[in-house]
Protein backbone atom coordinates (compact mmCIF):
# COMPACT_ATOMS: atom_id res chain seq x y z
CA UNK A 1 0.00 0.00 0.00
CA UNK A 2 1.09 3.75 -0.92
CA UNK A 3 1.85 5.87 2.11
CA UNK A 4 0.34 9.67 1.13
CA UNK A 5 1.87 12.41 3.80
CA UNK A 6 -0.45 13.53 6.12
CA UNK A 7 -2.60 16.64 5.24
CA UNK A 8 -1.73 19.54 7.84
CA UNK A 9 -5.46 19.41 8.45
CA UNK A 10 -5.09 15.95 9.46
CA UNK A 11 -5.98 15.09 12.94
CA UNK A 12 -2.85 12.93 13.18
CA UNK A 13 -0.73 15.77 11.70
CA UNK A 14 1.84 17.48 14.30
CA UNK A 15 1.42 21.05 14.52
CA UNK A 16 3.98 23.31 14.00
CA UNK A 17 6.03 24.09 17.36
CA UNK A 18 4.86 21.10 18.62
CA UNK A 19 8.05 18.77 19.98
CA UNK A 20 8.36 15.35 17.69
CA UNK A 21 8.26 12.00 19.63
CA UNK A 22 11.83 11.75 18.79
CA UNK A 23 12.66 15.12 20.37
CA UNK A 24 10.95 14.01 23.43
CA UNK A 25 12.91 11.14 23.25
CA UNK A 26 16.30 13.16 23.09
CA UNK A 27 14.81 15.69 25.91
CA UNK A 28 14.30 12.83 28.01
CA UNK A 29 17.96 10.88 27.47
CA UNK A 30 19.04 14.72 28.05
CA UNK A 31 17.45 14.57 31.36
CA UNK A 32 19.04 11.70 32.54
CA UNK A 33 22.42 12.03 31.87
CA UNK A 34 21.77 15.36 33.81
CA UNK A 35 20.82 13.44 36.89
CA UNK A 36 23.55 11.16 36.51
CA UNK A 37 26.67 14.29 35.71
CA UNK A 38 25.60 15.46 38.98
CA UNK A 39 28.32 15.17 41.50
CA UNK A 40 27.43 14.18 44.91
CA UNK A 41 29.14 15.41 48.27
CA UNK A 42 32.05 16.79 46.22
CA UNK A 43 33.69 18.48 49.22
CA UNK A 44 35.58 17.09 52.52
CA UNK A 45 32.79 16.27 54.57
CA UNK A 46 33.00 15.80 58.21
CA UNK A 47 33.60 13.11 60.85
CA UNK A 48 30.88 11.88 63.05
CA UNK A 49 31.49 9.32 65.97
CA UNK A 50 28.07 8.01 66.97
CA UNK A 51 29.75 6.92 70.39
CA UNK A 52 30.41 10.51 71.30
CA UNK A 53 26.77 11.30 70.49
CA UNK A 54 25.06 12.95 73.59
CA UNK A 55 22.26 10.77 75.07
CA UNK A 56 19.57 13.12 74.14
CA UNK A 57 18.87 14.49 70.28
CA UNK A 58 18.28 17.95 71.16
CA UNK A 59 22.18 19.18 71.76
CA UNK A 60 23.22 17.52 68.56
CA UNK A 61 20.73 18.86 66.31
CA UNK A 62 21.53 22.11 67.83
CA UNK A 63 25.14 21.52 67.20
CA UNK A 64 24.76 20.15 63.42
CA UNK A 65 22.67 22.90 62.52
CA UNK A 66 25.14 25.59 63.76
CA UNK A 67 27.77 23.79 61.98
CA UNK A 68 25.80 23.86 58.85
CA UNK A 69 25.64 28.00 59.33
CA UNK A 70 28.92 27.84 60.06
CA UNK A 71 30.01 25.81 57.10
CA UNK A 72 27.96 28.28 54.36
CA UNK A 73 24.97 26.05 54.17
CA UNK A 74 21.88 28.85 53.46
CA UNK A 75 19.59 28.75 55.45
CA UNK A 76 19.93 26.02 57.47
CA UNK A 77 17.17 26.26 59.30
CA UNK A 78 14.91 25.38 56.42
CA UNK A 79 13.36 22.35 56.80
CA UNK A 80 10.38 19.87 54.94
CA UNK A 81 7.25 18.97 56.47
CA UNK A 82 5.58 16.12 55.46
CA UNK A 83 1.66 15.65 56.98
CA UNK A 84 -1.33 13.78 55.79
CA UNK A 85 -5.01 14.22 55.21
CA UNK A 86 -7.77 11.79 56.24
CA UNK A 87 -7.35 9.86 53.72
CA UNK A 88 -3.49 9.12 54.47
CA UNK A 89 -2.74 11.35 51.28
CA UNK A 90 0.59 12.81 51.83
CA UNK A 91 1.75 16.76 51.49
CA UNK A 92 5.24 18.07 51.58
CA UNK A 93 6.31 21.45 51.70
CA UNK A 94 9.57 23.58 52.98
CA UNK A 95 8.78 26.05 55.58
CA UNK A 96 11.03 27.46 58.21
CA UNK A 97 12.17 26.00 61.38
CA UNK A 98 11.02 28.69 64.10
CA UNK A 99 12.97 26.95 67.43
CA UNK A 100 14.18 23.79 68.75
CA UNK A 101 13.84 22.86 72.55
CA UNK A 102 12.54 20.57 75.17
CA UNK A 103 9.46 20.56 74.25
CA UNK A 104 9.90 19.90 70.42
CA UNK A 105 10.07 21.46 66.83
CA UNK A 106 8.70 24.60 66.58
CA UNK A 107 6.75 25.93 63.29
CA UNK A 108 3.81 28.04 62.10
CA UNK A 109 1.39 28.25 59.69
CA UNK A 110 -2.54 29.24 59.75
CA UNK A 111 -5.38 26.98 60.66
CA UNK A 112 -6.68 27.12 57.10
CA UNK A 113 -3.95 26.76 55.20
CA UNK A 114 -2.84 22.40 53.90
CA UNK A 115 -1.01 21.97 56.59
CA UNK A 116 -3.10 23.31 59.09
CA UNK A 117 -5.86 21.46 58.03
CA UNK A 118 -4.05 18.04 57.64
CA UNK A 119 -2.85 18.53 61.27
CA UNK A 120 -6.45 19.24 62.67
CA UNK A 121 -7.42 15.42 61.53
CA UNK A 122 -4.36 13.94 62.02
CA UNK A 123 -1.81 15.46 64.47
CA UNK A 124 1.33 14.00 63.10
CA UNK A 125 3.96 14.84 61.30
CA UNK A 126 7.87 14.18 59.90
CA UNK A 127 10.40 16.54 59.43
CA UNK A 128 13.35 16.52 57.27
CA UNK A 129 16.63 18.96 57.05
CA UNK A 130 19.21 18.50 54.62
CA UNK A 131 22.45 20.48 54.90
CA UNK A 132 24.63 19.42 51.07
CA UNK A 133 27.66 21.49 52.46
CA UNK A 134 28.46 18.83 54.79
CA UNK A 135 26.81 15.40 53.84
CA UNK A 136 24.19 15.58 56.77
CA UNK A 137 20.51 15.53 57.29
CA UNK A 138 18.07 14.92 60.29
CA UNK A 139 14.56 13.56 60.27
CA UNK A 140 12.18 14.01 63.04
CA UNK A 141 8.79 12.51 63.43
CA UNK A 142 6.10 12.78 65.86
CA UNK A 143 2.69 13.75 67.42
CA UNK A 144 2.04 17.52 66.76
CA UNK A 145 -0.26 19.47 68.99
CA UNK A 146 -1.15 23.67 68.68
CA UNK A 147 -0.14 26.26 70.87
CA UNK A 148 -2.76 28.57 72.39
CA UNK A 149 -3.41 32.02 71.07
CA UNK A 150 -0.95 34.18 73.27
CA UNK A 151 2.11 31.89 72.28
CA UNK A 152 1.43 31.95 68.71
CA UNK A 153 0.80 35.54 68.53
CA UNK A 154 4.27 36.27 70.48
CA UNK A 155 5.63 33.92 67.76
CA UNK A 156 4.73 35.56 64.70
CA UNK A 157 5.45 39.45 66.43
CA UNK A 158 8.96 37.82 67.52
CA UNK A 159 9.30 38.03 63.71
CA UNK A 160 10.06 39.92 60.41
CA UNK A 161 7.59 42.89 59.10
CA UNK A 162 7.45 40.79 55.89
CA UNK A 163 6.69 37.64 58.26
CA UNK A 164 4.07 39.47 59.37
CA UNK A 165 2.78 41.09 56.38
CA UNK A 166 2.05 37.04 54.45
CA UNK A 167 0.72 36.85 57.77
CA UNK A 168 -1.72 39.22 57.34
CA UNK A 169 -1.96 38.82 53.42
CA UNK A 170 -3.61 35.33 54.93
CA UNK A 171 -5.79 32.90 52.87
CA UNK A 172 -2.97 30.38 51.98
CA UNK A 173 -3.46 27.55 49.61
CA UNK A 174 -6.68 29.12 49.01
CA UNK A 175 -7.27 29.32 44.73
CA UNK A 176 -5.76 32.71 43.75
CA UNK A 177 -7.57 34.71 41.46
CA UNK A 178 -4.71 36.24 39.28
CA UNK A 179 -1.44 37.62 40.12
CA UNK A 180 -2.96 41.08 40.92
CA UNK A 181 -5.23 40.20 43.38
CA UNK A 182 -2.32 39.40 45.50
CA UNK A 183 0.00 42.25 44.48
CA UNK A 184 -3.24 44.37 46.00
CA UNK A 185 -3.53 42.48 48.80
CA UNK A 186 -0.01 42.37 49.86
CA UNK A 187 0.56 45.72 49.11
CA UNK A 188 -2.31 46.51 51.77
CA UNK A 189 -0.83 44.38 54.16
CA UNK A 190 2.24 45.40 53.86
CA UNK A 191 1.81 48.62 54.91
CA UNK A 192 -0.39 47.07 57.93
CA UNK A 193 2.50 45.77 59.20
CA UNK A 194 5.02 48.59 59.05
CA UNK A 195 1.97 50.73 60.77
CA UNK A 196 0.74 48.18 63.22
CA UNK A 197 3.60 45.73 63.76
CA UNK A 198 1.61 43.94 66.71
CA UNK A 199 -1.14 43.68 64.34
CA UNK A 200 -3.26 40.28 65.39
CA UNK A 201 -3.81 37.57 63.23
CA UNK A 202 -6.02 35.04 64.23
CA UNK A 203 -5.93 32.44 62.42
CA UNK A 204 -1.85 32.46 62.74
CA UNK A 205 -0.92 28.94 64.65
CA UNK A 206 2.45 27.98 66.44
CA UNK A 207 2.99 24.39 65.72
CA UNK A 208 5.36 21.89 68.21
CA UNK A 209 6.45 18.35 67.27
CA UNK A 210 7.20 15.90 70.23
CA UNK A 211 10.09 14.13 68.92
CA UNK A 212 9.10 10.31 69.11
CA UNK A 213 12.10 9.37 67.09
CA UNK A 214 15.04 11.37 65.30
CA UNK A 215 17.66 10.44 62.75
CA UNK A 216 21.24 11.46 62.30
CA UNK A 217 22.74 10.95 58.68
CA UNK A 218 26.26 11.50 58.22
CA UNK A 219 27.31 11.20 54.71
CA UNK A 220 30.36 9.49 53.59
CA UNK A 221 31.83 9.63 49.72
CA UNK A 222 32.00 6.11 49.79
CA UNK A 223 29.00 5.42 51.20
CA UNK A 224 29.73 4.70 54.67
CA UNK A 225 27.53 6.50 55.55
CA UNK A 226 26.96 6.99 59.80
CA UNK A 227 22.80 6.73 60.50
CA UNK A 228 22.26 7.44 64.29
CA UNK A 229 18.67 6.89 65.45
CA UNK A 230 17.01 8.19 68.61
CA UNK A 231 13.94 6.69 69.97
CA UNK A 232 11.86 7.74 72.85
CA UNK A 233 10.56 4.67 74.48
CA UNK A 234 9.49 4.12 78.34
CA UNK A 235 10.12 7.76 79.00
CA UNK A 236 13.88 7.88 78.09
CA UNK A 237 15.87 7.75 74.54
CA UNK A 238 17.34 4.82 73.31
CA UNK A 239 20.28 5.07 71.20
CA UNK A 240 20.45 2.29 67.94
CA UNK A 241 22.81 2.72 64.90
CA UNK A 242 21.15 1.62 61.00
CA UNK A 243 22.56 0.31 57.86
CA UNK A 244 23.43 2.98 55.18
Amino acid sequence: MTEHPAHQDSPDATPAGTPSHHSGDADAQAFRELLRGLRVWDVALPSFDPAAAPAEPLPLFRQWLREAAEAGVPEPHTMTLATADSAGDPSVRTLMLHDADERGWHFASHLGSRKGRELAVRPRAALGFYWPAVGRQVRVRGPVTAAGPEESAADLHRRSTGALAAALVGRQSEVLGSPQELARASEAAWERAQREPEAPVPSWTLYVLRPEEVEFFQGDAQRRHVRLNYRYVNGCWAKELLWP
